[in-house]
C-alpha cells in the first residue's frame, strides 16, 4: 500500500511539474497579437475554412500586397496568403508541404523575391515564422533548415530555452491572450492603411555577382515538383515593390526557369501603370510595400488574370461558401472604411 501511495504521490507531482513547465512556456513564449503581429500570421491559418483554390506563399511581399478579400469580391475567389517576414524559400517550401497536409489548391502563388537570399537573415525572423506552427515533420524539417549557428533545436521544442529572460518584461498582452488570441489579418492579408510615399527612388548598387543560389534553385525545384506531384498549377510572381531593388538578371534567371518548365512568371514591377499603382499615395513604407489602396488595385488587377489564365470557380454562385465569405466580408470592410 506505501508503494502504492509513493507511485501515485510521484506521478502527481510529475504531473503538476509538466503542468507548469507547460504554463511557463505559454506564458514566456512572445503572444504577437498587438506587438510584431507578423508573428501570429502563420497560426491563423489552421482555424480557417480549408477552402481555397489558390494559396500564396513567401515573404511580407504576399501578405501585405495581396488581399484574398478582393479576390473573392472580383471573381468569387477562395484563396489565403500563408506569408510572414522575410520567409525564406526553403521556409515557403515545408509552409507549402504542410498545408497540403489540409487542402490541394489549384493554384499555388509563389512570390520569387526570397531567391535573393542564399542563408537565414536572423534568428528574429525565423521565430516570426517558426514560433506559431504546428507541430509537425514539416516544422521540425523547417527549423532544421533555418536554424543558424548559434540557435538549437530545443530552444524551439521548450520556448522558455529561448525567452526566460522575458520575465520581467512581462506585459498584459501576455496574460490575456495566455490561451486567446485574435485575428489580425484577413485570409492572410496584413490591411496597412498608412501612407508615406515613395519620393525617392533609391540608388540601384551594381552587384559583384547576381546568380541566384544553388540551394535557392534546389527549393524552388521542390515546390515546381510538389505541385505538379499534386496536380496544381505553380504560378510565380514578383511583387511591385521598388526596393530591395530586382535586377534584371534576377528577372532573367526566373524567365529562364519558367519557361524550361512551362510555368507562368508574372512580374509586376512591369504592369505598375497597367494596374495604376501611385507610389505617392499606394505605399505605407515609401515603395517597399503597398498599402490598403495600392493592395486593393493589385488584387483587383490579379483577379482580373486569374480568371483570364486558370478554370477557378466562382464561389458567389456556391450558397453555403457565399454566406461565410459574407460575413467575412463585412467584417472587412467595416475595417478598411
Amino acid at each position: 500500500m506505501k508503494t502504492i501511495k509513493r507511485v501515485i504521490k510521484i506521478i502527481v507531482i510529475l504531473v503538476i511539474a509538466i503542468l507548469i513547465f507547460y504554463l511557463l512556456n505559454k506564458l514566456l513564449m512572445p503572444k504577437y497579437m498587438t506587438d510584431l503581429v507578423e508573428g501570429s500570421m502563420i497560426s491563423q491559418y489552421y482555424d480557417e475554412e480549408k477552402n481555397h483554390e489558390v494559396i500564396f506563399i513567401g515573404d511580407c511581399e504576399v501578405y501585405a500586397n495581396f488581399s484574398p478579400m478582393v479576390l473573392y469580391q472580383e471573381e468569387g475567389i477562395t484563396s489565403y496568403v500563408r506569408g510572414s517576414s522575410q520567409q525564406m524559400i526553403w521556409q515557403s517550401y515545408y509552409l507549402l508541404k504542410e498545408t497540403l497536409k489540409y487542402e490541394i489548391p489549384k493554384i499555388v502563388v509563389f512570390n520569387v523575391n526570397s531567391m535573393r537570399y542564399s542563408e537565414p537573415v536572423s534568428e528574429a525572423y525565423n521565430r516570426l515564422t517558426l514560433d506559431k506552427m504546428k507541430w509537425s515533420k514539416e516544422k521540425y524539417d523547417m527549423i532544421k533548415a533555418s536554424m543558424l549557428d548559434e540557435e538549437t533545436m530545443t530552444s524551439y521544442i521548450f520556448p522558455i530555452l529561448r525567452y526566460h529572460d522575458r520575465f520581467d518584461k512581462l506585459t498584459k498582452e501576455d496574460i490575456e491572450y495566455l490561451f486567446d488570441k485574435k485575428k489580425n489579418t484577413y485570409q492572410g492579408f496584413l490591411i496597412n492603411k498608412e501612407v508615406k510615399p515613395l519620393e525617392n527612388k533609391p540608388v540601384v548598387k551594381k552587384l559583384a555577382n547576381y546568380q541566384f543560389a544553388d540551394i535557392d534553385y534546389e527549393y524552388l525545384e521542390k515546390i515546381k515538383d510538389l505541385c505538379a506531384e499534386n496536380d496544381i498549377k505553380l504560378l510565380l510572381i514578383k511583387a511591385p515593390s521598388v526596393y530591395p531593388h530586382w535586377y534584371d538578371e534576377y528577372d532573367a534567371q526566373i524567365e529562364k526557369f519558367a519557361e524550361e518548365n512551362h510555368i507562368n512568371f508574372v512580374n509586376f514591377l512591369d504592369k505598375v501603370g497597367e494596374i495604376g499603382i501611385d507610389y505617392s499615395q499606394d505605399t505605407y513604407d515609401r515603395g517597399l510595400h503597398l498599402n490598403l489602396t495600392g493592395a486593393t488595385k493589385l488584387s483587383k488587377y490579379f483577379a482580373a488574370y486569374l480568371k483570364d489564365n486558370y478554370e477557378l470557380t466562382d464561389y458567389r454562385e456556391n450558397k453555403e461558401i457565399d454566406d461565410i465569405y459574407q460575413r467575412k466580408l463585412e467584417q472587412y470592410m467595416k475595417e478598411i472604411m
